[in-house]
């Protein structure tokens, strides 16, 4: 008999699919860093094929590399195929065409060079990625021919094409369909579905409420790769990414708590752009065998921190991994030597796939930011609910900012603030836990990701931060006592004391809390 918590919208929960020992087995195996990598964009690389496929794996084959994992960020959605497909027609790209032409293949390529490194492959479906021409670029002259024959199956949203709606049967079966071609012919570990890229993927308004249509998608695509499992005798495993917290899961209507019950999944990949995940409450909500790991994306970067030092990373990864995270993922990282962030980037994939390589080394914490991302209609890759920027009250209320700082050795710390619109002679009062910490050291200060007065601009783009010269901000700094400083979620309250002069619209506004501890 079905209950009726088991019954939403006709669709009824199946019984649980029975997994091998050797599924079991590959989805429990030790990942440190998880890599999604959309390799489509180096395509244009000039190099030989052998030489490009150098460059990809350069990060993969650097001494010390801690990458285990990488998930093939690829397709160009689910109308051109970038691989070898008798389903879909092939992308017209120059690139592609021209590798094709002289025996080369890229993506079967890529497979075979994670199998000489022992590398778990992964292939990565974007649910609802923006339409994509068949030669490369986006499609705004006219409809997808998908789209144009389905239109059935589309969401109206903020991409003018519309985006997919899970709530469709037809275009669950046709996404099956697909990935089976990929399952069955590509030499791959498991399949990744991103609902990051876009949301929504349900009709806006009746997310929650329509929820069991994702989760009749991944009963679906679970039955399919066990299949293709059994036929190839090589476990095929299924990982989602979804948002950063439970609260967004459910905004965006993704049941992660009944795919955990129904063992519809292995993996989860949780965020985007946020180091703020909530690692704990999604352990609490899938049990001890669904592999957790946080991602940080770093092009359309948690807003203030794109190419961070390596000081941000250790922080972000030190928060995961203490919280219980069994990896960390990356996206839109450089995939070898050459780019500015690349020695940053190198030196984190040496480091921060395991407390102990990041042992004994510093590591900055921060109060994460609101920023522009126009291209969602949700909660996913939004970070709305951030607290920064802030601003401070003048009548002397007290604004009160959660820190998470999960070190566990710590000899010294330094919280440092950075405001907007503070004057040499404004007096604040900082606690940090409702304890007073005493005098700041005050300077003058220059950050290229603040903006203000001017609006936050949306993340991505080129990268290129100029200093503005007459840029004014202002930065105190305070020796932290390390005894004050709790393993978790820490409370940091700012308060005007004393403003001897301003105007309507000049108040102080917090950009930026950092805490730098050195173990």
């Amino acid at each position: 008999m079905i209950r009726r918590d088991q019954f939403i919208l006709g669709l009824a929960a199946a019984p649980r699919i029975r997994l091998s020992d050797a599924h079991r087995s590959a989805a429990a195996r030790k990942r440190r860093i998880c890599v999604q990598f959309d390799a489509a964009d180096h395509r244009h690389v000039k190099l030989a094929p052998r030489e490009w496929l150098a460059y990809l794996f350069g990060h993969v084959d650097a001494p010390g590399s801690q990458i285990d994992t990488i998930l093939w960020d690829v397709a160009l959605g689910d109308t051109y195929a970038v691989y070898p497909s008798k389903l879909l027609p092939s992308s017209h790209d120059v690139q592609l065409t021209e590798w094709r032409r002289g025996g080369f293949e890229w993506v079967p390529a890529m497979l075979a060079e994670c199998r000489k490194r022992k590398i778990e492959a992964f292939w990565h479906h974007r649910f609802s990625e923006v339409d994509i021409l068949p030669e490369g670029g986006l499609m705004m002259d006219k409809l997808s021919p998908l789209k144009a024959t389905h239109p059935d199956w589309v969401i109206k949203s903020w991409w003018w094409q519309g985006l997919w709606n899970a709530a469709s049967p037809g275009l669950r079966e046709h996404k099956v369909q697909v990935l089976r071609e990929v399952a069955e012919t590509l030499d791959i570990d498991g399949i990744q579905i991103d609902f990051a890229r876009h949301m929504p993927c349900l009709p806006p308004g009746r997310q929650w409420e329509m929820r069991d249509h994702v989760t009749e998608f991944l009963r679906m695509m679970r039955r399919m790769l066990v299949e293709v499992e059994r036929a190839k005798n090589h476990p095929l495993l299924l990982s989602v990414k979804v948002p950063e917290t439970l609260r967004g899961c459910r905004i965006d209507g993704l049941d992660v708590a009944s795919w955990a019950r129904e063992d519809l999944i292995d993996m989860l990949t949780l965020g985007s752009r946020t180091a703020t995940v909530d690692v704990e409450d999604f352990r609490k909500a899938v049990g001890p065998r669904i592999r957790l790991s946080p991602s940080i994306d770093d092009h359309h970067a948690t807003d203030g921190y794109r190419f961070p030092p390596i000081e941000v990373f250790r922080g972000m990864a030190t928060n995961w991994l203490e919280q219980g995270a069994d990896s960390v993922t990356t996206f839109n990282w450089s995939a070898s030597p050459g780019k500015p962030s690349s020695d940053t980037h190198g030196l984190a994939y040496r480091e921060i796939g395991t407390l102990e390589t990041m042992q004994g080394k510093p590591l900055v914490f921060f109060v994460e930011r609101r920023g522009g991302y126009p291209w969602s209609e949700g909660y996913f890759n939004q970070n709305a609910d951030l607290p920064l920027p802030a601003r401070l009250a003048n009548h002397g209320g007290t604004s009160m900012f959660p820190l998470r700082i999960h070190a566990r050795a710590i000899s010294k710390a330094r919280l440092s603030i950075a405001l907007f619109q503070a004057r040499e002679t404004d007096r604040l009062q900082v606690e940090f836990n409702r304890r007073p910490i005493g005098e700041p050291a005050a300077e003058d200060w220059k950050d290229p990701q603040i903006f203000s007065p001017k609006p936050q601009p949306n993340s991505g783009g080129t990268g290129d931060y100029q200093i503005d010269p007459n840029q004014k901000l202002r930065r105190l700094s305070f020796d932290l006592p390390p005894s004050l400083i709790r393993r978790g979620t820490n409370e940091v309250s700012i308060r005007v004391k004393e403003r001897s002069i301003y105007r309507i619209g000049e108040d102080i506004q917090v950009e930026k809390i950092e805490a730098a501890v050195t173990p």
